[in-house]
C-alpha cells in the first residue's frame, strides 16, 4: 500500500485530518518504538532521520539536527554481546564527533515528555557553544 493510494482514497474537506496523519509517515523506521521516538521528536520540532548510515558504525535508529544519534533499545540489548557491540558503535561514533544517547521501550512509551526534554537540552548546550 502506497502513499498516494491511501491519498487518493481520502478525499475532500471531512477527510482533511486523515491526509495530515499521512504526512508523517516514514518508511524508514525499523520498529514502532522508533516511529513513536521519530513522532515525538519532529513534533517538538526537531529534525530527524531515520535508519542513518555512518561509516564504521552501521545504521543507528534516529540521527537528530545531523549530530545526535539516539538509539533505542530493546529486551536483546540486554545480552552481553550486543551490550559490547553497543558501546563500541558508540565509541566509534563518538570519535567521528556524534552524541550518543540510548533509550529504552519505557522512556518512549511510559516517558516520552521526559526523553523530549532530555534530547533538547542536549541539541540546546551544542548550540549555544
Amino acid at each position: 500500500m502506497t502513499l498516494d493510494f491511501l491519498r487518493q482514497r481520502l478525499p475532500g474537506n471531512r477527510n482533511g485530518k486523515a491526509r495530515t496523519v499521512l504526512d508523517w509517515v516514514d518508511s524508514g523506521a525499523d520498529s514502532l518504538l522508533e516511529t513513536l521516538a521519530r513522532t515525538y521528536f519532529r513534533q517538538a520540532g526537531i529534525q530527524v532521520q531515520a535508519q542513518v548510515y555512518l561509516e564504521r558504525v552501521g545504521y543507528v535508529d534516529l540521527l537528530l539536527d545531523g549530530w545526535l544519534v539516539v538509539e533505542l533499545d530493546g529486551r536483546h540489548h540486554a545480552e552481553w554481546k550486543q551490550v559490547q557491540k553497543d558501546h563500541r558503535r558508540n565509541n566509534e561514533s563518538a570519535l567521528q564527533g556524534y552524541t550518543a544517547l540510548r533509550y529504552y521501550y519505557a522512556d518512549v512509551v511510559y516517558r516520552p515528555q521526559e526523553m523530549v526534554q532530555q534530547v533538547l537540552a542536549v541539541l540546546r548546550r551544542r548550540h549555544r557553544q
